[in-house]
């Protein structure tokens, strides 16, 4: 029988090329993986056949295993469903499973007496050659069975790489120990624990490739390597083998020694890092079969971690934002978008204006005067160079970009533009005005798009008659960088023109999440208990510096309190020392006034303001910043905090209330999951994963949680239902659980089920 999403042909000159065909990029689906084993098995066993070649259909090798089995293992616990690739497949079907004692034990003297070598073993027992032919990409399983092949020919930008870390686990088809002994430890170590792909072009100087030819002649020069090595002529090469990229043993040590720390630094809370430099050492001293063994064993055990189901959780997730109902399954195609109108040239307007002219489209940028529109175009420039500065653009490709900007002062070029994108200051008349002007300036088919990140777009389009075109376009800062936009229709707008700006977003390469119309929207609403919860808490006693290093612990890239660029998130409820307090207080107070019942007002931002600290904006806030170092804690702000207790009055008895770590990440998180709850139950989502995408991409919680929903069903509705429950009854209504949590709580349904359709939620999407 015909392995499924495999085929084989052999040539007349006894070659036997495998093909994987499993569109569209060839993953490795269990099917596939018996289907290889099978033709494997064939063709060792065919006369007729004295080579084989691996390849992908279609332009591509294989894009890696199958990840929807990692999501079934997740749903049914059973590890069973993993197949056992590395050993049977990779090792004894394709590699050869010859000499593994004495092997181990010539790499290990190896070692200890200083000599390298490569490893040439002939087959004894019918075994053929394998030459991989690589084109398009060969990520993860895809490039580990290439590794476990005998040569490997590959056309130009060809990708390769091993991301697994990426997803809690590690490679799992021997990918741990071949990958150091074809490039060398150091390279080898980056790739993986970055999930950072390399090009065939590189591959080939570091060893990893061994020729690298034209797509034409791909087939051809790979059916000639494998018969050049059946006859001798070229060496018969198992990676898993050589120890001649390795080093010494003790120089091995120094590199994953380095790596560790360096592990436990950027990724303190994914044991998949360190259990991944674990394996590799096990190969190193043990030989590389035990390593192979080693990584089959590590490898199921991460893949039933928190990490591992918080990771493709989000991998999912992330994918299923592209498909809204009544807009995507209609029959509408995107209409083309060519020139954008970005009115305001400030930080945000003037990263909106370099996202689109780095996804090649035109940009008319608008400003109120000569000295702002030059202002703005020169934050355009300084983010473009900016990026090339950090090698992530091409000069060449910079000076097109900074081509299609052009700044004016009226709205005379508005006339042929596709789209209008609003960034200016929260004020509501503004607004307004700014689009009864454009509606009059514009094209009948133009979008009119606001970045606003709070006000309702029914207020803000209320004096136009186009509120089918009217959307909310809201970016997070820098918008050139963060990779979420998220789109706000309202009743009215029309599903075309939501259809049109999500073409837009993945062009410049953003996540479209479409949410439905409301204050805050879904992010920053489901978010201003975030700041809120931290306010309650320093005003309960609790120490502010504590606050922000166990929230830092839990995952997020700073404190509630010590925001910084790496959270990048300027859009306000998050804003503090960063950018100074003018937008916080603004936003505040826009946040207050909407959900009045469950808000908790604090002085602390007015007092800092008076005291002279504007944050990061002049040196001092909470923090103390200074050029060249770390930004430190400022003992100096502790006696305004202390006036700001006295006027909120709202520790129990007067004295400070006692809580351990966990209950102050708890008590400032999952207020934020109780909004979330309530955002859902409104309908302002599509789906619970939304929400859980928006948070890790608009608001940085980190993705190995999975989300905030997810994360909140992780923990478990019930106790966090509870504990709200608790904490509004000695701490006051912010606390208050929503009916969606306490029904979700009390019935045992997920937070993440669907929820009822009700007529509200209907309104909204």
């Amino acid at each position: 029988m015909a392995g499924v999403g495999v085929t084989m042909e052999v040539g007349n000159d006894g070659v036997a090329v495998i093909t994987i065909s499993n569109p569209p990029v060839n993953a490795l689906a269990i099917p596939v993986l018996d289907g290889l084993k099978e033709k494997f098995v064939e063709a060792t066993r065919r006369e007729d056949v004295k080579a084989i070649v691996l390849t992908g259909k279609g332009g591509k090798f294989s894009g890696g295993f199958d990840i929807n089995v990692f999501e079934r293992v997740h749903k049914t616990g059973d590890i069973s469903i993993m197949p056992d690739v590395s050993v049977d497949l990779v090792v004894n079907t394709i590699e050869g499973p010859h000499l593994f004692s004495i092997i181990t034990l010539f790499s290990n003297t190896a070692f200890t007496c200083g000599f390298l070598h490569v490893v040439f073993v002939m087959p004894s027992d019918g075994k053929k050659p394998v030459v991989a032919a690589i084109e398009g990409l060969a990520l993860g399983g895809g490039l580990e069975l290439t590794m476990g092949c005998h040569a490997r020919i590959a056309a130009p930008k060809a990708q390769l790489g091993l991301p697994e870390l990426s997803l809690g686990v590690l490679p799992g088809f021997g990918g741990t120990q071949r990958l150091p002994r074809l490039l060398g430890l150091s390279k080898a170590v980056e790739m993986m624990l970055l999930s950072k792909p390399i090009m065939s072009e590189e591959g080939k100087k570091l060893g990893l490739i061994d020729a690298l030819v034209s797509s034409e002649e791909l087939l051809r020069v790979s059916r000639l390597w494998a018969l050049d090595i059946a006859a001798r002529r070229k060496p018969w090469i198992r990676s898993l083998h050589r120890t001649d990229k390795l080093g010494s043993l003790s120089e091995s040590r120094e590199i994953l020694k380095v790596a560790r720390q360096q592990a436990k630094q950027t990724a303190p809370n994914m044991p998949q890092h360190l259990a991944c430099l674990d394996v590799i050492e096990e190969g190193i001293v043990h030989g590389g079969y035990n390593g192979v063994l080693k990584e089959a064993q590590v490898f199921k055990e991460l893949v039933l971690s928190d990490t591992s189901r918080g990771l493709v959780h989000v991998f999912f997730a992330q994918r299923a934002t592209s498909k809204v109902p009544n807009v995507t399954d209609i029959g509408l195609k995107p209409r083309s978008v060519k020139r954008v109108a970005v009115i305001g040239g400030g930080l945000m307007g003037s990263g909106i204006a370099t996202a689109l002219i780095l996804g090649n489209i035109y940009v008319v940028l608008k400003e109120v005067n000569s000295e702002y529109l030059l202002r703005g175009i020169k934050m355009v420039e300084g983010n473009v160079q900016g990026l090339v500065a950090r090698k992530k653009l091409a000069q060449d490709k910079a000076e097109k970009a900074l081509s299609m900007l052009k700044g004016v002062l009226d709205y005379s070029e508005f006339r042929n533009v596709d789209m209008v994108i609003e960034a200016v200051i929260e004020k509501v008349p503004l607004k307004q005005t700014i689009f009864s002007e454009i509606e009059k300036a514009c094209p009948p088919h133009c979008i009119l798009a606001s970045n606003t990140s709070t006000i309702d777009l029914n207020v803000v389009g209320e004096k136009t008659s186009s509120q089918d075109r009217i959307v909310g376009a809201h970016f997070f800062s820098p918008a050139h960088v963060m990779p979420l936009l998220e789109i706000v229709r309202t009743e009215k707008t029309s599903a075309q023109v939501i259809l049109d700006l999500m073409a837009v977003g993945k062009i410049i390469k953003k996540v479209p999440v479409v949410v439905g119309n409301c204050t805050a929207f879904a992010v920053n609403r489901t978010f201003f208990p975030y700041t809120q919860g931290s306010h309650l808490l320093l005003n309960l006693g609790v120490d502010v510096f504590r606050i922000d290093r166990l929230i830092s612990r839990f995952g997020l890239p700073m404190g509630p309190f010590h925001f910084a660029v790496a959270m990048a998130i300027f859009d306000a409820i998050l804003l503090q020392d960063l950018a100074g307090y003018g937008v916080a207080l603004a936003v505040g107070k826009e946040l207050g006034a909407a959900f009045s019942d469950r808000s908790f007002r604090s002085p602390l931002v007015e007092l800092l303001v008076k005291s002279g600290r504007n944050g990061k904006n002049n040196g001092k806030g909470y923090y103390l910043y200074e050029k060249g170092s770390k930004p430190k804690p400022d003992p100096s702000v502790l006696p305004i905090i202390e006036e700001c207790r006295r006027v909120t009055n709202v520790m129990p008895g007067g004295k400070p209330i006692s809580v351990s770590d966990n209950e102050i990440v708890e008590m400032i998180l999952f207020p934020v999951v109780n909004e979330a709850c309530r955002v859902m139950d409104e309908g302002v989502v599509v789906r619970a994963s939304d929400l859980d995408v928006a948070s890790v991409l608009g608001m940085s919680f980190p993705s190995y949680r999975g989300g905030i929903v997810f994360w909140g069903d992780t923990v478990g509705p019930n106790h966090i239902y509870a504990s709200l429950k608790k904490w509004s009854e000695l701490y006051g209504s912010f606390y208050k659980p929503s009916r969606f949590l306490e029904e979700r709580a009390t019935k045992g349904i997920p937070l993440s089920a669907p929820a009822s359709t009700s007529p509200g939620s209907r309104s909204r999407l």
